[in-house]
C-alpha cells in the first residue's frame, strides 16, 4: 500500500509560481509512475502531468505545456511539479497519483492517491 501526502498548495496571484510536492511512503518509489491530476468544482477530474518510473519522460496537458515541470527524486520518493505563469483557470484540487505499471494520462489507471492539495489563482 503506497501513501502519498501532497504539499505546496495556496494562493497566488495571477503570474505566479508554485511548487507541489507528493512524498510517497514506498520504499520502492522507483517502480511506480506518478501522474498530477486536478479536479475543479463541478469539473471532471482532468489529466496534468506524468513522469515514468525512471523519470525519463515526462508528459503534460496541453493546457499546462511550457508552464508546469514535473521531475522527480527517487532517492526522496517525492515528484515536484513546478508551475509558473499561473493562469486563474488553473485553480483546482491537485491531486498526486501512483502507478504500479507503466505511465497513463487516465485516472482510472492509477492505485494510489494522495488526498489533494488546494491551488487558487486570482486574477
Amino acid at each position: 500500500q503506497v501513501q502519498l501526502l501532497e504539499s505546496g498548495g495556496g494562493l497566488v496571484q495571477a503570474g505566479g509560481s508554485l511548487r507541489l510536492s507528493c512524498a510517497a511512503s514506498e520504499r520502492t518509489f522507483s517502480s511506480y509512475a506518478m501522474g498530477w491530476f486536478r479536479q475543479a468544482p463541478e469539473k471532471e477530474r482532468e489529466f496534468v502531468a506524468g513522469i515514468t518510473r525512471s523519470g525519463d519522460s515526462t508528459y503534460y496537458a496541453d493546457s499546462v505545456k511550457g508552464r508546469f515541470t514535473l521531475s522527480r527524486d527517487n532517492s526522496k520518493n517525492t515528484v515536484y511539479l513546478q508551475m509558473n505563469s499561473l493562469k486563474p483557470e488553473d485553480t483546482a484540487v491537485y491531486y498526486c497519483a501512483a502507478r504500479s505499471t507503466g505511465y497513463s494520462s487516465n485516472w482510472y489507471a492509477y492505485h494510489y492517491w494522495g488526498q489533494g492539495t488546494q491551488v487558487t489563482v486570482s486574477s
